[in-house]
């Protein structure tokens, strides 16, 4: 008997290969995933590679991703990646942006989704989370917020928002839990009436991927807060207003990059000094580089921000993305100076890290694979692709002491946020991240708003 019965299975599973069915179910949900996905890497510069005047067309084709950066994307990178000790990719992408074969269909290039297959194939090939999004694109749906959301426009982008996800959402449906949808990426939404019009394009995105079924009907979606301002999201953005037909399968997504005289290339954003030194105990006391010491947006003011997401969105169930943050690292002829700047970085990173984990945010950093310094401008290069290895050790170093400094403080590590106390009636069972069981489940439950063992 137990022969045949090993018989039956083997020749179901050769009728399921031979026949390409795939088995669906019910996908781990965004509180439970996000505690594994840090610290994140961005593979930035890469396949949102190319030029506006594409936007429509296929002239990006495969060379698109080469267009901002020299390096062909392989297994062995992010092998490299994820040796380092990197938990989760983020792969901002182009689509509408020299990918479209039909302008009118709003259809994708199938060669370019199988390449952008392949590269997301390489990263679960190493046990790693994706996240997988529409980038600034050419600014075909981003950069229309000042320009026109009045109703007809409004209507014609939702329904592109919907044909360019069906697509992504089909080509992937059969895809685990370790690949995320993010539906845009920096939307320049500031107003309240922009901010409005956001919420429709991205309730578009949740409804498009989830009309595809499968593995995207509980797939965890990403939506993003308007410029993606920490300031702006948490005043504006009710998570409890989208309509979801799948249940805690939400995230929202921030940036972080301050203070931008530090983080940034350029002299100021008015014309200001630059910012070298981040953090009191980096601070040069007098002299000629004083005047580069940071003067706001050191430690204090990153806690602020964190804390401000947590209390808007991750106290409320809502695990946060910190899709972008980083640091140019600069270079200096004085070796006291730039042993300064050096720790600057390296304390700047391990601050982001520790402070956002401790409050359920997922950081990603992004990084350019440009590993050219150009002097004091900077750059915000980690990994030299090209080889790979490190570039900048400091950032790295600083990635990885914050996230062993933290303790995830998401949703699953407060029984006051994943249990509701209306709902702990006699009887009832629930695992620590909410999820009620049968009342014989082994292990730790929470019943009546106690915590039991049952051996």
């Amino acid at each position: 008997m137990l022969v045949i019965m090993k018989k039956m299975r083997n020749s179901l599973l050769l009728l399921a290969v031979l026949y390409g069915t795939v088995s669906f179910g019910q996908l781990p949900n965004a509180i439970e995933i996000a505690p594994k996905m840090y610290p994140g890497w961005n593979l930035g510069n890469t396949l949102e590679g190319g030029g506006t005047d594409n936007v429509y067309t296929n002239n990006g084709g495969l060379g698109a991703e080469k267009a901002w950066q020299g390096t062909t994307t392989t297994q062995e990178i992010i092998d490299f990646v994820a040796a380092k000790g990197f938990k989760s990719v983020r792969i901002p992408a182009a689509w509408v942006m020299g990918h479209i074969i039909d302008a009118d269909e709003l259809t994708v290039d199938p060669v370019w989704m199988a390449r952008v297959k392949e590269i997301v194939d390489y990263c679960i090939n190493d046990g790693l989370y994706v996240l997988l999004n529409d980038h600034w694109d050419g600014g075909w749906i981003q950069g229309t917020f000042k320009k026109d959301v009045t109703e007809p426009t409004v209507q014609a982008n939702c329904e592109k928002m919907k044909r360019l996800w069906t697509q992504i959402a089909e080509a992937f449906k059969d895809y685990d839990e370790h690949l995320l949808f993010a539906g845009l990426n920096e939307p320049e939404a500031e107003t309240e009436a922009q901010i409005k019009v956001l919420m429709t394009y991205e309730q578009a995105f949740i409804d498009a991927v989830r009309a595809t079924g499968g593995n995207n009907a509980s797939r965890t979606l990403v939506v993003q807060g308007p410029n993606t301002s920490i300031e702006l999201s948490s005043q504006y953005v009710d998570m409890s207003k989208f309509v979801d037909t799948a249940s805690k399968a939400l995230m929202i997504e921030v940036h972080y990059y301050s203070p931008p005289q530090f983080t940034g290339v350029w002299e100021g954003p008015n014309g200001d000094e630059p910012f070298y030194f981040w953090g009191a105990a980096n601070h040069v006391p007098s002299g000629t580089y004083k005047k580069y010491n940071c003067t706001w947006g050191e430690e204090a003011y990153v806690r602020e921000q964190m804390q401000m997401m947590k209390e808007a969105f991750v106290d409320k169930g809502y695990p946060v993305i910190l899709g972008e943050y980083g640091a140019n690292w600069r270079e200096f002829s004085n070796s006291s100076i730039q042993k300064k700047h050096d720790a600057s970085i390296r304390l700047f990173h391990k601050t982001i890290n520790e402070e956002a984990v401790k409050r359920g945010i997922i950081p990603y950093v992004w990084d350019i694979n440009n590993p050219n310094r150009y002097g004091t401008g900077g750059i915000m290069c980690i990994i030299d692709r090209s080889k790979p290895a490190v570039f900048d050790q400091n950032s790295l170093d600083g990635i990885m002491e914050g996230t062993a400094a933290a303790t995830w403080g998401g949703p699953t590590a407060s029984i006051r946020h994943t249990v509701s106390t209306t709902s702990q009636s006699a009887g009832q069972y629930y695992t620590l991240t909410g999820l009620r069981v049968a009342a014989d489940t082994k292990g730790l439950l929470i019943t009546g708003g106690k915590k039991i063992i049952i051996k």
